[in-house]
């Protein structure tokens, strides 16, 4: 599948649907449109009863360099946020509600807007030479689309603030030391390992149990624990009597790989 006029493409494989950032001549710049059909892809991918995760990466040497010149131009000339979230026509922090994984190949470098894409991202791939940025502060901006709310629970409040106050670049070595990367792969290996890594969920963890599994950790961090735990007591005799339980249950007296059924 491929919305390529609008500046993204999707294709699926063994329960892997890739979307891919295409406008390696602006560096995956996005405009509102392009913004809008990411979107697109990720609700329609969260939807596709054959889609188990979702890699997000970029083509050409980079992820996503943020905002084109020409959506800046627009801001600059006064455009209202809401309107701009309207135009979106889905909520900024989308891929959160999402009941399907989202695992970012930061294949290149990320700024800005790009750098937020790849923070909503469930699991980070960085290719070795990438360098990040929220450059929010050096355009005279505030954190956009929730950054200031994801960085502190990524990486702590310290690092955070470091990286939002001074919009500064860091390498894949010191991401990974602060959480912000959970793997780092040579350039050319860095698709392949993060679809091999969806593949695995993929193959091997229930749909359901996954959704539940986000849902519980990006609202238990506005959880106090009490209520977390009975929740969880709570989600696990519910799971008890679920087919997938079953059927996982059925495939570890069988020896086999088990087969769940869609969300």
């Amino acid at each position: 599948m491929a919305d390529q006029d609008r500046g993204v493409r999707t294709a699926t494989s063994g329960g892997v649907r890739t979307i891919t950032f295409a406008r390696p001549e602006r560096r995956n710049g996005m405009d509102l449109d392009m913004f809008r059909a990411y979107y697109d892809a990720l609700a329609e991918a969260d939807a596709a009863p054959d889609v188990r995760a979702v890699v997000v990466t970029g083509q050409g040497g980079s992820f996503c360099s943020g905002a084109t010149a020409d959506l800046l131009d627009r801001l600059a000339a006064g455009a209202a946020g809401q309107d701009l979230v309207e135009e979106l026509g889905h909520p900024p922090d989308l891929p959160l509600r999402l009941g399907t994984p989202v695992i970012a190949a930061v294949n290149g470098g990320a700024a800005g807007l790009g750098l937020v894409h790849a923070l909503y991202a469930d699991v980070r791939f960085m290719a070795d030479g990438a360098r990040l940025s929220t450059s929010f502060s050096r355009f005279g901006l505030a954190a956009e689309y929730g950054s200031a709310w994801l960085l502190p629970r990524l990486v702590g409040t310290a690092n955070a603030l470091d990286l939002l106050l001074s919009g500064r670049a860091v390498g894949a070595d010191e991401a990974l030391r602060m959480g912000l990367a959970q793997h780092v792969r040579p350039a050319d290996e860095v698709l392949p390992a993060a679809q091999a890594y969806a593949g695995e969920l993929a193959a091997h963890a229930s749909p359901a149990a996954m959704a539940m599994i986000r849902r519980q950790v990006w609202s238990g961090l506005e959880t106090p624990l009490e209520e977390a735990v009975a929740e969880s007591v709570e989600l696990m005799t519910r799971a008890f009597a679920t087919p997938d339980f079953q059927e996982a249950v059925r495939a570890v007296r069988e020896r086999r790989a088990p087969r769940f059924e869609p969300r």
